[in-house]
């Protein structure tokens, strides 16, 4: 963790001191070179190239066709900067692009909209990954960047390749859309696996013997639903703003589909805010269930020590070395003694079960 926390304190220290548009790249992930992925379609026509020259990608922006161009590898920040001249991006723009740090948001541009997203999957080793997605949304194409291959789009290139598809028959705003409604549907499945995870967590936490790791777990939990959080929360701003935008790059009939998506977000937020009062609660739940156990043993040591008290001050009495004691010589005195302890013991475990004590 502390190593971790030093390695973003390291990446925000780049941004420090800097111009504004002239931040570099904010992130862990390294590549050798950058894969581009280009989708050009239309109604009746589909072509999919892949890449790694950035500049192969430059001649889809005045085509008569629907283009989605997607960049991996945001540490190749040269590249970056050559596709966003060349598409006219505006130097914040590119910043943020950069930034994986950077919260969601939209920013409206009279010939784009920038849009940064949170792309929320397992990766190939069942690893919960949080993944800086930007897209950028033009009036015949859509970029993409993110930092490594692994994504959740092979639906919506499933989509693009069937000539039956809505994507094939609408514009590129369609097709951002197509992208963000992908990375929100994904969140539910995201939000119930973590929803099942903190139900088991409540399961470990009332069996008879929780695990030693169990405190560890549940601050596991409650990092990664914060996160979470802090990547779906500001979501709900950003669908709105996209739904009543009066750009004309966003279409009519694609506001309805972005309030679909706004409904979504609303839902996924309010799930989040059960799961994460669920995350606080369980340490509590350990608490008082760790309390509780403690008690019962305090209860029954306690119990004993009442009990052993009576039986120790009669033991205590007799073996007091006096010469002169009444019982001494008398010729039953030991089992009379140990009659009246064990009628002692027998009366004070009864008044305790009559109290429900035990």
């Amino acid at each position: 963790m502390a190593k971790n926390n030093k390695s973003k304190k390291k990446r925000i220290a780049k941004t420090i001191g800097k111009a504004p548009g002239t931040g570099g790249y904010v992130g862990q992930k390294q590549r050798d070179k950058t894969d581009i992925e280009i989708h050009e379609f239309a109604k009746d026509s589909f072509e999919c190239i892949k890449t790694n020259n950035v500049e192969d990608a430059f001649k889809f922006k005045t085509t008569d066709q629907i283009t989605w161009i997607n960049i991996n590898g945001l540490n190749l920040t040269e590249e970056i900067a050559k596709l966003g001249d060349f598409y006219g991006l505006h130097p914040l723009v590119l910043e943020d692009i950069l930034n994986t740090e950077h919260r969601p948001k939209v920013d409206e541009y009279p010939e784009y909209f920038f849009i940064v997203l949170k792309m929320l999957y397992f990766n190939k080793e069942e690893q919960f990954t949080i993944e800086h997605i930007s897209l950028i949304v033009g009036k015949n194409y859509v970029l993409t960047f993110q930092e490594s291959e692994e994504d959740i789009f092979d639906s919506v290139r499933g989509r693009i390749a069937n000539p039956e598809s809505k994507i094939r028959n609408f514009g590129a705003d369609y097709l951002g859309f197509a992208l963000m409604d992908t990375i929100v549907d994904n969140y539910f499945a995201i939000v119930e696996d973590f929803g099942e995870k903190i139900e088991s967590m409540e399961d470990q936490v009332f069996v008879e013997n929780p695990v030693e790791s169990t405190p560890q777990d549940i601050q596991m939990l409650k990092r990664e639903i914060l996160k979470i959080r802090r990547s779906v929360f500001p979501l709900r701003e950003v669908i709105s703003r996209l739904e009543k935008t009066e750009n004309p790059i966003m279409e009519e009939r694609t506001r309805d589909y972005f309030r679909d998506v706004y409904d979504h977000i609303i839902q996924i937020n309010e799930n989040i805010e059960i799961y994460r009062d669920m995350v606080w609660g369980l340490m509590d739940m350990y608490m008082t269930t760790v309390s509780n156990k403690m008690n019962n043993i305090m209860k029954v040591l306690t119990i004993i020590a009442t009990i052993f008290i009576p039986l120790t001050f009669i033991a205590g009495i007799y073996g007091m070395n006096f010469e002169y004691m009444p019982e001494l010589h008398f010729k039953y005195s030991y089992y009379v003694l140990w009659g009246v302890m064990a009628l002692v013991f027998l009366i004070m475990l009864y008044y305790f079960r009559r109290k429900k004590w035990l």
